[in-house]
């Protein structure tokens, strides 16, 4: 995404531009609110510069809003939590619609104790056991603000904000989360998962193509 929108900057403001996004993902993983912000000395609206940029980007890649920001603004550095969103099908026979867009784990899992689970997350801890190896030379820690599980019929979604995730956090959680639900593990489990700080004993990780990034959110005076 930031290579094609850079090369679109590039082409309609005549200028090499430098793109920040708020939030890298891994590949296989989807965004519906990602900010990315550019520096540039055109005078062209932010309006039509939107417009223009959706003319070059490839099918997969839209602005949906493009406005001037305070000076100086940085999408990644000034942001100051980010929501996402894992979507598990549940399905007897994996959706044709969904095969981008979920995990297909079929057979019904027990959300009572997913949802237990989920309660020492929140708060702020260290998250070293659901980080992926090349993030751990990062600082652990991060404050959950809400997780919650969300379902209807064969879909189950897995809610996480933070005012920052680790590498494969949010998968790692996830993955866990699923040997809870499959009764492999008690709701307890993660809990002592999280307090052990040892990736090797957590779950797996989920699948890339489950996850969203939902939102990026900034403070209100210097929101895009």
């Amino acid at each position: 995404m930031q290579g094609a929108l850079r090369d679109a900057c590039r082409h309609v403001l005549g200028e090499a531009v430098r793109v920040t996004g708020a939030s890298r993902t891994d590949a296989g993983v989807h965004a519906l609110r990602q900010v990315a912000s550019v520096a540039t000395a055109s005078g062209l609206p932010a309006s039509a510069l939107g417009r223009a940029l959706n003319a070059l980007l490839p099918p997969a890649v839209r602005v949906l809003d493009a406005r001037e920001a305070s000076a100086g603004f940085d999408a990644r550095r000034w942001a100051r939590g980010k929501r996402y969103a894992y979507l598990i099908d549940e399905g007897a026979v994996a959706d044709p619609f969904l095969r981008r867009f979920a995990w297909w784990r079929p057979g019904r899992l027990d959300r009572d104790a997913m949802a237990k689970a989920l309660a020492p997350l929140r708060g702020t801890h260290a998250f070293t056991a659901f980080c992926a190896a090349p993030g751990l030379a990062r600082d652990p820690t991060c404050t959950v603000r809400a997780a919650r599980l969300a379902g209807r019929g064969d879909r189950l979604v897995v809610l996480l904000s933070a005012d920052r995730f680790l590498h494969h956090m949010v998968r790692n959680v996830v993955g866990s989360l699923v040997e809870i639900g499959r009764g492999s593990r008690p709701p307890e489990w993660l809990g002592e998962v999280l307090e052990g700080r040892d990736r090797r004993r957590a779950g797996p990780t989920a699948p890339a193509q489950g996850l969203v990034l939902v939102r990026v959110l900034y403070p209100l005076e210097t929101a895009p």
